[in-house]
This record gives C-alpha cells, structure tokens and sequence, in this order.
C-alpha cells in the first residue's frame, strides 16, 4: 500500500510539473512572441509532439523492436533535456525582468518578450551543444588517491577502477560496453567496482548490448552492486545475467580479498531506496557488515551516496558510490544536492571516507553540462588524510 500511495504521488506531481512546463514553454516562447497564425500553429504543434514523445518513448522502448524504439529515443531523450534548459533559462529571465521593471506600453512588452525568447533559445542552443559534447565524449579517465588510517601496508597503492551510472539502454549501446571494457582493462586493476545502473531497459532487450562487459578483467575480480534503474529494469533477471558476465554480485553481503595482514573486506549493499519499489531484501548494512574483524579495513559499494549516513556510523573505512551522476545538467545539480548532500567527489563523516563518481554513462538527455563523465580509478594508501 505504501508503495501504491508514494508511486500516485510521484504520477500527480510529474504530471502536473510535465502539462505545466509545457504550457508556460508554448506561452512565452510562442504565443507571447506575436508570430504570424500559420506559424504559431506549427510551433505549438511542434511542442506538443514533443511533449508526446517524452511520454511514448518508454512506451516504445518495450513494445517495439529495439531498432525502432532508437529512432523515438533520440529526439525525446534531446528534447527533455533541451526543455530542462529553456525552463532554467525563461525562470531566471523572468527573475531579470522582475528586477528592471517591465515595459509599460503594449509595443515594448512584445519587443521585450521577444527578445527574451530569441535570448533564452539562442542561450539554450549553445548550452545544448556544449553539453551534447560533453556526454557524447568517452568518459574522462580520473585518478584519486584516498589514504585510509586502517589500509593494510602490504597493499600501498591498491588500485580500485570503479564505473557506475553507465546506463546502457535507449541511446548507449555495445559500442560504448566495448569501448569503456577497453579503457578499464588499460588500468590494469587490482580490482573494478561497477556501482550500479548497468542498464535502463529489460534484460530481453538487453543482454546483447551489455555482452562486452564479459571481459572485464581484474586481480582481484570484478564486483557488481545495484542501482535504482537495475531494480526499475527488472533486478533478478539482470543480477542472473551480471553473474553470467563473470561479476561477482555483493547484495547485502561481503568477502575478504586477500590473507592475513594484507587482508581488507568488500562489502556491498542493494540500493539505498530498493524497498520502496521491489518486495525484495532492500539494502541491509547490518547484514553485508555482519561478523567482520572490526580491526580490518572495509571498502563498501553502495550505489547511493545516502547509505554513506549509516556507513560512518557503522565505521566503513570507504564507500564507493555514483547514482547522482554530479548532477549532470547544470544547474541540477544544486536540487540533487538538497537531497544528498554528497554529489560529487570525496567526503568525510566520522572518520569514514566517501567517493562519489559523476557516473560514466548518462541517463535521460545525450547532456552533461559542467559535470563529465569518468571512470574513477581510487589509489588507496595507509595513513590519515
């Protein structure tokens, strides 16, 4: 029931935020601008068949052969983005306005709306453009290193390549699997941390475009947590087809690598928000922290940063996490942020650290803006930070 009442809530409020913005979109980008009648007519219609694909697109992406549903994926995907931009932009013309006072004769106030509406599109143009570039480049190649008091000092220097947020689905592909398995297996690592949301869309459709991760390659192997659009997308059959890639799957549980004073644990919990949308085990700290030595390190993969509240209480020595994607459109970033408060980048609480990747892949619009993609490559030390 729960889970019923939170799903209507969320439906109301995204459908009253979706007609609304499109509504004021076709209000101060059309109707305010005076064009000629044919023209309005053809520009509204054109919004409103964009508005459509937003909702059709999910829709196609599981009925439809997947080279069709491609074709829907781009320009919905694009135009979501896009309309995120223009209401950023319009809102803070609206806040310039407000500030200058607005023109009191009729002529003047078409003058100015149609000069916020040539300023906003020709604003949000180039914005689209920089940040087409920014997804649509391979992910940038980041290297941190974390000194953790309790690292063995047998393993100084211990390289952990982390990927998460990857997403292949409706617009990344296997091209982009091979091409990112490519790049990893370079690092050569004693170790790779996929942090969850492999895929958006059904293992049916799926499986052949997330082949290539089969040839992940490690010392110490390749370990695999969920995210929140694993779970969206269907969590068994995806956890089934991981292990069948050769990834060892941490759901609430852990396991030693190495022996004696080399030994660290790594530990792996499901998604922060699992049991809000699945009957499944939602993520268990306690459990995958169960009867560990206290004395020895723990490394946790958790796809949601949010677990990091529990884990420095718990005294988890490093959690490594994505799911924020650092917000990935700019200013996003600031609304992702006053819901957890690690978005991006290294933290502290309590003496425990917490990486927190800007993702690898994209989810939504083919858009990063001042937030790149990376693959995270963690040096871990002994010693205090």
């Amino acid at each position: 029931m729960k889970r019923i009442v939170l799903g209507l809530a969320f439906l109301s409020v995204a459908a009253s935020v979706f007609v609304g913005g499109h509504l004021y979109l076709a209000q101060r980008l059309v109707l305010d601008v005076g064009f000629p009648k044919p023209v309005e007519g053809w520009l509204l219609s054109g919004v409103w068949v964009l508005a459509a694909s937003l909702v059709a697109e999910p829709i196609a992406e599981r009925t439809l052969p997947r080279r069709f549903s491609r074709l829907l994926a781009w320009p919905a995907a694009l135009w979501m983005g896009v309309a995120f931009l223009l209401l950023v932009a319009l809102g803070a013309s609206e806040l310039l306005v407000w500030l200058l006072g607005a023109a009191s004769e009729p002529s003047g106030e078409l003058v100015a709306a149609r000069t916020r509406a040539a300023g906003v599109v020709a604003l949000v143009a180039v914005a689209t453009a920089v940040g087409m570039r920014g997804a649509l480049a391979p992910p940038r190649h980041r290297r941190v290193e974390i000194r953790l008091p309790r690292w063995p000092a047998a393993r100084d220097g211990y390289r952990i390549v982390q990927i998460t947020d990857i997403h292949i689905g409706p617009i990344l592909d296997r091209r982009f699997a091979r091409q990112l398995v490519e790049r990893v297996n370079a690092l050569d690592a004693d170790l790779v941390a996929v942090t969850g949301d492999l895929v958006d869309g059904s293992e049916r459709h799926l499986a052949d475009e997330v082949a290539p991760f089969a040839d992940l390659r490690a010392r110490d192997g390749v370990f695999f947590v969920t995210g929140n659009h694993d779970y969206f997308s269907g969590v068994d059959p995806w956890v089934a087809r991981v292990r069948r890639l050769g990834m060892r799957v941490l759901r609430n549980e852990r396991v030693t690598i190495g022996e004696g004073a080399a030994a660290f644990d790594l530990a792996g919990v499901e998604d922060h928000r699992s049991g809000l949308y699945s009957r499944g085990p939602g993520s268990d700290l306690a459990a995958a922290l169960a009867g560990r030595d206290p004395q020895r390190a723990v490394v946790l993969l958790a796809h949601d940063p949010s677990t990091f509240r529990e884990a420095s209480r718990r005294g988890v020595d490093l959690q490594i996490s994505g799911h924020t994607h650092g917000g990935q459109i700019w200013p996003f970033g600031y609304v992702v942020r006053a819901v957890i408060p690690w978005v991006a980048g290294l933290y502290e609480r309590n003496g425990s650290r917490c990486w927190v990747s800007r993702g690898t892949g994209f989810w939504g619009p083919p858009i990063r803006l001042f937030s790149p993609a990376e693959i995270s490559e963690l040096v871990l030390r002994p010693g205090t930070p």
